[in-house]
């Protein structure tokens, strides 16, 4: 267990699958299912599977205070003391990736490897301005634009532009009723957290995925990860921000070829 104090689990979390643990960090605006169900089965199928859903997101309330980094950080881990995972490899996406980082290093002991998907150790003026719009469009309750800014924003050029015009309203109209009711909280962290410091104090081994055709999150922040985690690998692939969308089979073998391979 970690020997810095946790708190009571108090997040609503999904527990999938047996074999080694593996934490999910889902992304902002989004939630555990969001983020990971087009791989929850199959990383399921390797892995004893533990994510949380951060406040606003699936079952769990929004919160009536900023949301905290390291908060998000000590849930992910109650939550795997919840399922009884005394290690585990943890895997951030987006402002996941942070989380992980900061889980890791607020909790060495418990963290054996970090996958980190088109994640950021802090905000650029691309993202800065990016969750700043993002906050302010969630928080005026209009879904439709919300809809349309996410997928303007997250998706890469080819997936955007071999739409149909038809499925592209399909698609709104889904992304719309899927937005996180805490998208406004969760995206007004992602333009205030900072955990460069954390990162040259990572021993872990680390999986950078980044996503080549991401508008939201720049490769420059996606390198600087890499380059700063001592011994991180890198690996890219030609996506927007949503690989799970874009290119599920190919992000799935990243993720579990370095786990199989780091995680045991």
């Amino acid at each position: 267990m970690s020997s810095r104090n946790l708190p009571a689990p108090a997040f609503a979390r999904t527990r999938l699958g047996s074999g080694p643990g593996l934490l999910l960090a889902h992304g902002a605006g989004s939630s555990l299912a969001g983020t990971y169900g087009p791989v929850l089965e199959a990383l399921a199928a390797r892995h004893t599977v533990v994510g949380i859903d951060y406040p606003g997101s699936g079952e769990t309330p929004r919160s009536t205070t900023p949301l905290s980094v390291d908060d998000l950080a000590d849930q992910l881990i109650a939550a795997a003391d919840a399922e009884g995972l005394d290690r585990f490899a943890v895997s951030g996406y987006s402002l996941g990736g942070p989380v992980a980082i900061r889980a890791a290093t607020r909790h060495p002991e418990r963290v054996t490897a970090l996958v980190l998907t088109a994640a950021f150790p802090h905000r650029d003026n691309r993202l800065a301005l990016a969750s700043s719009v993002w906050s302010k469009i969630a928080a005026s309750g209009d879904r439709e634009l919300l809809a349309e800014f996410q997928l303007l924003m997250a998706l890469g050029t080819q997936a955007l532009e071999s739409m149909p015009a038809e499925q592209l309203q399909q698609t709104l109209g889904y992304v719309a009723a899927g937005a996180a009711d805490g998208s406004s909280e969760q995206t007004d962290l992602v333009g205030r957290l900072d955990v460069r410091d954390d990162l040259a104090g990572i021993t872990v081994p680390t999986l950078v995925v980044s996503t080549t055709d991401d508008r939201l999150v720049s490769t420059a922040l996606h390198r600087q990860l890499a380059e700063t985690i001592p011994g991180a690998q890198l690996a890219d692939i030609a996506t927007g921000h949503l690989p799970m969308l874009e290119r599920t089979d190919e992000w799935l073998q990243l993720t579990t070829d370095f786990l199989d391979k780091h995680h045991a």
